[in-house]
């Protein structure tokens, strides 16, 4: 089975704003097993703005744009040498990607990127995938990374997309609400907006409105989508293997 996993800036950052290596760790061990389990995966991670901002301190104002520059581009190098380094405890190979939603357009641009990652998958490497920040602003942004994994789910065929967040899934009304409940299906068709919060994190430009949105889009193509929470121990092992005792909710096809 080919599965893209999104972990997004929520599950990745402390509360003070640092990576969290633990959960990165727990989550790689994860992914570790998936392989092992003989799936393929590609892996959208989110983390680099919010791991620059925390590499150096800008003594003058920056606009949004130049800090989103700056910030993604000290970070990502940051970033991506974490994986490497928490990969190879496990043997495993990485390589990145760095994409603009240009890319997903028909044409040349597309057919390169798609047979890149073919290659990775074809030689047993996992990509990880992020928005190049650094080029990509304004009109040229994803949405976010909600966005970017539905884009590469279907580019690239998968079977699944998990959204992993701080949440299990989409509640009939507040997750803090003790009279909320969890949803655990979603057929084709079904409307659930008028569940869906509108709050962002504080660490990502996402939120439950775009994951909602990625994961109707992923299903009407034909993939399975998982909203799950990535805070929660084994929750990749625990969706392959034990589904039905897992909180999540799944988009089904």
């Amino acid at each position: 089975m080919r599965i893209v996993v999104k972990v997004g800036s929520n599950v990745l950052t402390r509360s003070d704003g640092h990576l969290d290596i633990t959960r990165m760790s727990a989550i790689i061990d994860q992914i570790a097993w998936l392989k092992q389990q003989h799936h393929e995966v590609i892996l959208v991670s989110s983390g680099a703005v919010a791991c620059g901002r925390r590499e150096l301190q800008v003594s003058h104002d920056l606009d949004t744009v130049e800090q989103r520059q700056l910030f993604s581009a000290l970070g990502q190098v940051k970033l991506i040498g974490l994986y490497y380094d928490l990969f190879r405890e496990h043997n495993m190979h990485v390589g990145q990607i760095l994409t603009m939603k240009e890319n997903f357009e028909p044409g040349e641009q597309f057919d390169n990127q798609r047979a890149c990652m073919r290659v990775m998958l074809e030689n047993d490497v996992i990509p990880v995938v992020n928005e190049n920040d650094t080029v990509s602003v304004t009109e040229l942004m994803f949405t976010d990374n909600d966005e970017l994994s539905g884009l590469i789910a279907q580019m690239m065929h998968a079977d699944m997309l998990i959204l992993l967040s701080n949440i299990d899934g989409i509640y009939t009304g507040n997750p803090a609400d003790p009279q909320s409940r969890l949803i655990p299906s979603v057929a084709l068709g079904r409307d659930l907006s008028e569940y869906i919060q509108t709050t962002k994190s504080s660490a990502g430009r996402g939120g439950m409105v775009s994951k909602y949105t990625t994961a109707i889009r992923v299903q009407q193509s034909g993939i399975k989508v998982i909203i799950a929470n990535g805070e929660r121990e084994n929750i990749l092992a625990d969706l392959i293997t034990n589904k039905d005792n897992t909180p999540h909710t799944e988009f089904e096809v």
